[in-house]
Formats: structure tokens, sequence, C-alpha cells
């Protein structure tokens, strides 16, 4: 079994292989939560490469089992989380369900598709985490739902400080497959930027709200 650092890496080079990571200095990228950045991962193109995937799935079940064994279902977060979400749960044998950001509009408007019981030990997946908004929100319509949160498993995070201090907050344990910090120690190991975009990588990283008045 390979360890949490060799996990990381190997991630890292693989969103690096298939070009999931997207960067653009001079035009960031606009988050949903208003925030900008140099930088976005597109996870969802690991769902094109058959054995990236695989490894991906593997790792969260493995990561799952490890870190909330009491598991009894998944929950993904929609619409990006929906897909690696029904992948693990399949893989362990448990209910999936997925949860909106808010009510359909139509039918039956559930924000909760799926079979969810009372008091259900619940893993929400998520693919990516910025500042973790959307993957809270999903834990208290659960939670709301009468539903026990065990924690958030995702794929990668930037790592940025306010994303920890939401979880913190809202005390539910978040663990991520790799990071912000490996993915640019990866891509400097392997020449993906100059020096002057990783500079300007690891400056965002520290001071994101800082960083995005610079941007000429």
């Amino acid at each position: 079994m390979c360890s949490q650092k060799q996990i990381a890496e190997q991630i890292a080079k693989q969103l690096l292989t298939i070009e999931a990571v997207k960067l653009n200095v001079k035009h960031p990228f606009t988050w949903a939560s208003g925030l900008r950045a140099p930088i976005y991962c597109d996870n969802r193109k690991v769902l094109a490469y058959p054995t990236v995937r695989t490894f991906m799935k593997k790792c969260l079940v493995e990561a799952i089992q490890e870190n909330f064994s009491e598991v009894e279902g998944i929950a993904g977060v929609a619409v990006a989380g929906i897909p690696q979400g029904a992948l693990v749960a399949e893989a362990l044998q448990l209910p999936f369900l997925y949860v909106r950001s808010k009510p359909k509009g139509h039918g039956l408007e559930n924000s909760i598709e799926g079979a969810l019981k009372r008091r259900q030990k619940i893993v929400v997946l998520e693919d990516l985490i910025s500042t973790g908004g959307s993957s809270l929100q999903v834990c208290k319509t659960l939670q709301e739902a009468d539903a026990k949160v065990l924690g958030v498993m995702a794929i990668f995070s930037y790592g940025l400080l306010i994303a920890t201090k939401n979880f913190q907050a809202a005390g539910i344990p978040l663990f991520c497959l790799s990071n912000y910090s490996v993915l640019i120690q990866q891509a400097e190991a392997q020449g993906y930027f100059d020096q002057a975009t990783l500079q300007s990588l690891r400056k965002w990283q520290k001071d994101p709200a800082s960083w995005e008045h610079t941007v000429e």
C-alpha cells in the first residue's frame, strides 16, 4: 500500500499528465465563490481516462475505509461529485445518493436524490475543495434531513486557509487525496511552468484576495 505522500504525488502527476490543470496568470479563472485564481483543476477529465479513474477510485475507497469505517452510504456533491461518488459506492457496495446545491425547481423539488435513512452515517464525496462552501452546504442539507455526516472526502484541495477554517467551524472532518502544494512541487519538478509563473502560483495560495489585485 502506498503512503499518503506517495498517493498525493501520484495523483498530482496524473492530473498534470491528462491536462486537468488549467493555468492562466494574466486572465485568472473566477470561481463560484467569486474568488479569482490563476489555476483551475478540472477533475471531470479524470473520467475520460480509465486507468486514472480506476486508480483514484481505489485510493478514495481505501481512504474511506481507513478514516470512516462506520460509513453506511456515500453522497455525491452535484454535479462533479456524482460520478466518482457512484463509482466509490459501487466498490464499497454501499447505497449512493447525491445532493443538489438547492432544491429542484419542479417535480418533487428534492435537494437529496436517493434513499436516505434516519441517522444514516454518510460520507460526502467531492471532486475538488476550494473554499469548502458547496461541500459544507451539502453536509448541512444532509444533517437537516437527519443524516449523520461522518466527513468529506475529496480528490484534490487548493489548500486554502479559508477552507480549513470553514470545515473546522462546521466540525466536519475533511480528507483530500492530493493538494495544491504537492501539485506545484510536481509541476516544478517536471518543468511544466517557468519560475515567474511558479512564484505567482505560490503567492496566490498564501493570500488569494491580495493576489487578485496585483494581476495585470
